[in-house]
């Protein structure tokens, strides 16, 4: 019964690994699913994980966005409309995508309210049942144009800007959520632009909670090695407002902790061909 057990296990490995990257079509045909991933790793696209569109903000800091172009890499345009999220709303919007596999896109995705909160590290009650609301809330108030080297969204009068969650409502009886994510959202994942986050690890960071949280995102999309950025670079994407001295201390920590937790290794600030300061580590 054992072996029997995990040949099933091993087979449904396969599948994932298989399908990884790839729409799950359903029904008709004409409606898909998110990819599939491990059920230990949640999933961002990776120029949203490249970007300030969640930042490590301070606390109450928020600024109001109306079609601003936020910092990101030279090879994508990101222009967003709402309030600055941050990552602890990345981490909601991670377990969302999650959650939404079960469901085909455009579909309404059921999920309990403290299950969720469980899931992203967080307990249930008052408090984090009305964070929990007002984060659905600047999901669904954040609406996003993406120009990028192979898809386009919103930008244009004939197409709209994307809604990160395009639709929510609470059922008190049943103490759940219904979720709408809009089918344009796969757009995101085409190709494979999306990186895989250790959700385990993630949930153990802490130290510099937040900027480890971005670092993790942004070393989630590159291959396994040696990477060199700058600073500077660094410091514009995670739209950090402090001194330069004071993002260099902060940072150091932020990729220690990730260090500690075997997400990277060899990490060292060092002065670059230019002579500016840059960030190097090993992903492993």
């Amino acid at each position: 019964m054992t072996d029997i057990l995990e040949k099933l296990k091993l087979r449904s490995a396969e599948a994932i690994a298989r399908n990884a990257g790839k729409p799950k079509r359903v029904g008709d045909g004409n409606r898909y699913q998110l990819p599939l991933w491990n059920e230990l790793d949640r999933a961002i696209p990776n120029h949203l994980a490249r970007s300030s569109l969640f930042a490590p903000i301070a606390s109450g800091r928020r600024k109001q966005h109306d079609r601003t172009e936020i910092a990101s890499r030279s090879d994508v345009k990101i222009m967003f409309s709402g309030k600055q999220l941050d990552m602890a709303d990345c981490d909601v919007f991670m377990q969302a995508l999650s959650e939404a596999g079960r469901a085909a896109l455009g579909e309404k995705v059921y999920i309990k309210r403290g299950t969720f909160l469980k899931a992203i590290g967080r307990s249930a009650g008052k408090n984090d049942y009305t964070w929990l609301h007002e984060a659905f809330r600047r999901l669904f108030m954040a609406a996003v144009e993406i120009e990028a080297k192979n898809f386009k969204i919103g930008g244009s009068p004939k197409s709209s800007a994307l809604h990160l969650v395009s639709g929510f409502d609470y059922d008190d009886e049943q103490d759940a959520y219904y979720l709408v994510f809009d089918p344009r959202i796969l757009t995101l994942f085409s190709t494979r632009e999306y990186a895989l986050i250790d959700w385990t690890k993630r949930r153990c960071i802490e130290k510099r909670v937040d900027m480890a949280k971005w670092l993790q995102n942004y070393i989630a999309t590159h291959e396994a090695g040696i990477h060199r950025i700058s600073l500077k670079l660094l410091k514009t994407w995670m739209d950090y407002g402090s001194p330069p001295n004071k993002f260099r201390e902060a940072i150091t920590e932020a990729l220690g902790e990730l260090e500690r937790l075997g997400i990277i290794a060899d990490v060292k600030i060092e002065d670059s061909t230019r002579r500016e300061k840059q960030a190097v580590w090993k992903k492993l």
